[in-house]
């Protein structure tokens, strides 16, 4: 479960006040507004990447509000999609594991997990240059499913489609995702 509880978020002159919401274990929530309206700045306090005036944000009942991105295990796709330009495909998909420390079998096991439950196998090898729209949209999708995060955010992730990859995409984010073969390390983020 996700909850906000009153939260303040100043981003420059913009300020969002009193934000308070819950989101169920299981459920689909979506975040509607004009563009400027603050989405964004809530998806970003929530991930860790935007720090909080006041209040609190909960995930699982657990005070998550100064804890650091990484630690909050949530999933998140940005609305431009954050891609670096110098890693290849299967780098992406890698990232977020690394990061946690998996072993090399397991990150293997799992980028071909991932490349093929999002049809992207052919590929791995590629630079992010000259992938199309819906590819990059797959390869940042990929990105943060890496690791089976607790919590996945999109922002806006289907707004640079066309009408044929959104409906395969939107598919996609029905399907559940299979959470076996993949362990935490036991040892603690650096």
């Amino acid at each position: 479960m996700i909850e906000f509880q009153n939260v303040c978020i100043r981003a420059g002159d913009f300020q969002l006040n009193d934000v308070s919401f819950e989101v169920g274990s299981g459920e689909y929530a979506v975040l509607m507004g004009r563009t400027g309206r603050g989405k964004t700045t809530i998806l970003e306090s929530l991930c860790g990447l935007r720090r909080v005036q006041s209040g609190k944000i909960l995930i699982r009942g657990m005070d998550v509000t100064h804890w650091p991105p990484a630690d909050r295990e949530i999933g998140y796709v940005p609305q431009d999609l954050a891609l670096f330009p110098t890693f290849s495909v299967a780098e992406h998909l890698q990232f977020a594991l690394r990061l946690r420390r998996f072993h090399s079998t397991q990150i293997e096991h799992r980028v071909n997990e991932l490349a093929e439950m999002l049809g992207i196998n052919h590929l791995l090898k590629r630079q992010i240059e000259g992938l199309s729209g819906g590819e990059s949209q797959r390869v940042a999708l990929g990105r943060a499913l890496s690791f089976r995060p607790t919590v996945l955010l999109l922002d806006e992730p289907l707004s640079a489609l066309d009408a044929e990859t959104r409906e395969e995409i939107q598919t996609l984010l029905r399907t559940p995702v299979s959470y076996t073969h993949l362990t935490l390390p036991t040892t603690p983020y650096v």
